[in-house]
Parts: C-alpha cells; structure tokens; sequence
C-alpha cells in the first residue's frame, strides 16, 4: 500500500492491498487482501471491499456499498475470482457487487456507468460502458447488459438474460426474456415498446442508422413472418449497415427468446 495522505485513519486496510495515487478513503471502510484500486479514486465511509476487486481509476464508491462480496450461489466453493470495475463508474450507497464464479470467473462492470444505490449486480455478470441502473435494479447471475443500456429503478432482471446496447428499459419491468439492441422495454409482462429513436439521436445515430433500426423491427414483429422467416428478409432487404447485423445476430444468439410487442 503507498499514498497514506487522503486516507482516514479508522479505515481497515489490508497491508497487500494495492492503492493507487491520489486515492481518498473514508472512515470505517474495509480493504481486504487482493484487493486493486487504481488513481483518483474515492472510497466513501463505510463501504467494504472484499478480495477479488479491480478498481480502475477515477471509480467513486459510496457509503455502505458492497464490492466484490461471495457470490449467492449454492455452487461456489471458494475458488478464486473477481470483480472488475471500469474507469471513470460510480457505484452509489448500498449497491452489493458479487464476484465471479467457477462459471466465467469474474464479474464485469465497465466505464463510466453509475450504478445507482441498493442496486444488486450478482455473480458472472457482464455489463458494458456508460450504463445507467436507477435505484434497487435488480440483476441475477450471468446477465449481460450492453453498452449506453439505461434500466429504470427497480428493475428486476432474470439469471442469463440478455440485454442489448441502447436499450432503455422501464421503471418497475421484470426482464424475462432478451431484450434486442435500441429498443424501449415495459409493461408487465415486459413487451416491446417501439426503438429508442430520441436516445439513440442524443448519441450521435444518423436518420438513416435510425431508419434502418426501425426497418428492422417492423419487419421482425409486425410482417406475420415467423423469426427465421423475417431475419432472412431484413438481411435481403435492408440496407446493410452494422446496425442491421447487430439486430439480426442478437436475435439469432438469445435461447430465451426475445421481448416481444403485446399486441
């Protein structure tokens, strides 16, 4: 451990620790061993990081939130793993992040997302960058969530889900089944809303990108065409931008099939 200055003294720190430069630690926080913490990042009081933690750097962990604790699963047996943190993610108060398993061996979280208080994020998941999760999101082991994804508050989400990037899913859903790239997601039980024309143009999606998108899913959910049906005709049809292919090999890729509109 090096860089004493900006560390309270009441804070339990493991001596193999590894503390980055210009790193603030709170009173009563807990290191334990294993543990990496990269520069600039801030440990608020009380939080507990547990063995296994990669923190990258400019990481804000607020009070009470629990990094890198033992995963809820009956089949772990202690083996090693861990938990990765992106550069630049805020973890809000009493968020609990679980490691990895025997299964992939870590859990992932990337850069620059807030991860907003008493959201849970269990073993093996894989979230990607900028992702936003509201308050008390709920996601079980092994899900992945891409990129620029926003989950409402409350959010619950089952084991091995999949999530695409630039989705953006209602307060209060219950995720059950795979929710594709670029759409909005609600309702109980969870149905398709429609693509996510406004976020997706905030970041930058041409008209055209976003015409396409739409191409797609009009073609997927609303031509009466059975799913290998409609994937053969977007991909004969439908200009072939990157977008396109993302939609169609996300699709081909769910086992849990995905959301659907309720009509």
């Amino acid at each position: 451990m090096n860089n004493y200055q900006n560390i309270q003294p009441l804070a339990s720190i493991s001596p193999n620790a590894i503390i980055g430069k210009d790193v603030k630690i709170g009173p009563f926080v807990t290191i334990d061993v294993n543990v990496e913490i990269g520069d600039g990042c801030i440990i608020d009081s009380n939080a507990v990081i547990h063995g296994g933690a990669r923190i990258g750097r400019n990481c804000h962990i607020h009070s009470g939130a629990v990094v890198s604790g033992i995963p809820q699963d009956l089949k772990f047996k202690g083996e090693d793993s861990i938990a990765i943190i992106g550069d630049g993610t805020s973890i809000r108060e009493f968020v609990t992040i679980h490691r990895g398993t025997a299964s992939k061996g870590k859990t992932v979280i990337g850069k620059n997302c807030l991860i907003m208080a008493y959201s849970h994020v269990a073993h093996d998941c894989t979230l990607g960058d900028n992702i936003i999760m509201s308050n008390a999101v709920q996601i079980a082991g092994e899900v992945i969530v891409g990129d620029y994804a926003v989950i409402g508050g409350g959010t619950l989400i089952h084991q091995f889900s999949l999530i695409g990037q630039h989705v953006m899913i209602q307060g209060g859903s219950h995720v059950n089944k795979d929710v594709p790239p670029y759409v909005m997601a609600g309702r109980i039980p969870l149905a398709f809303e429609g693509v996510n024309a406004i976020g997706l143009r905030r970041r930058g999606f041409t008209d055209e990108q976003v015409d396409v998108i739409q191409n797609v899913y009009r073609t997927l959910f609303f031509s009466k065409l059975n799913t290998a049906e409609a994937l053969a005709k977007i991909e004969a049809e439908i200009a072939a931008l990157p977008e396109r292919d993302i939609i169609t090999e996300f699709v081909r890729a769910s086992k849990r099939g995905v959301v659907r509109p309720n009509i």
